[in-house]
């Protein structure tokens, strides 16, 4: 189907199976790149255009030169980014937690460093209680 090796094909339409992503599903269209690559990019419709209908997501690939080979990358970006969607909402929890233990964490260390700060006042203030010199003074 595109000019890539099989083995990479087959590891994406296994993706692409796993995740429920069906060539149905998207709808493909091809436009003209512009850029680099000279007078066959100006004349070749080789940018693709992925839009994958059950979740909107969309792609637009002209990396390369040759129209396949853009397909295929298309189809790889929209696989991770549909990937990234799914799992993303356990990756978010998870970050969540992690921020709320770092910031308990930086609490208490701060609560700590503020204790210390208050007994060193503490200290300095009963130290300026003592008896008062009179020889000192004058």
């Amino acid at each position: 189907m595109f000019n890539v090796t099989p083995r990479k094909e087959k590891a994406l339409k296994d993706k692409m199976a796993r995740l429920g992503i069906k060539e149905k599903d998207l709808r493909e269209t091809f436009l003209r790149s512009g850029g680099r690559g000279g007078q066959h990019v100006n004349k070749v419709s080789t940018c693709v255009y992925l839009r994958h209908l059950p979740t909107g997501t969309e792609v637009k690939c002209s990396r390369e030169r040759s129209q396949s080979l853009n397909r295929f990358l298309a189809r790889r970006i929209l696989v991770e980014k549909i990937e990234k969607a799914l799992t993303g909402e356990a990756a978010r929890e998870k970050a969540l937690r992690e921020k709320i233990r770092r910031q308990k964490r930086r609490r208490s260390r701060r609560a700590r460093e503020k204790m210390l700060k208050d007994k060193k006042m503490v200290s300095l203030k009963k130290k300026s209680r003592g008896p008062v010199n009179i020889d000192d003074q004058g």
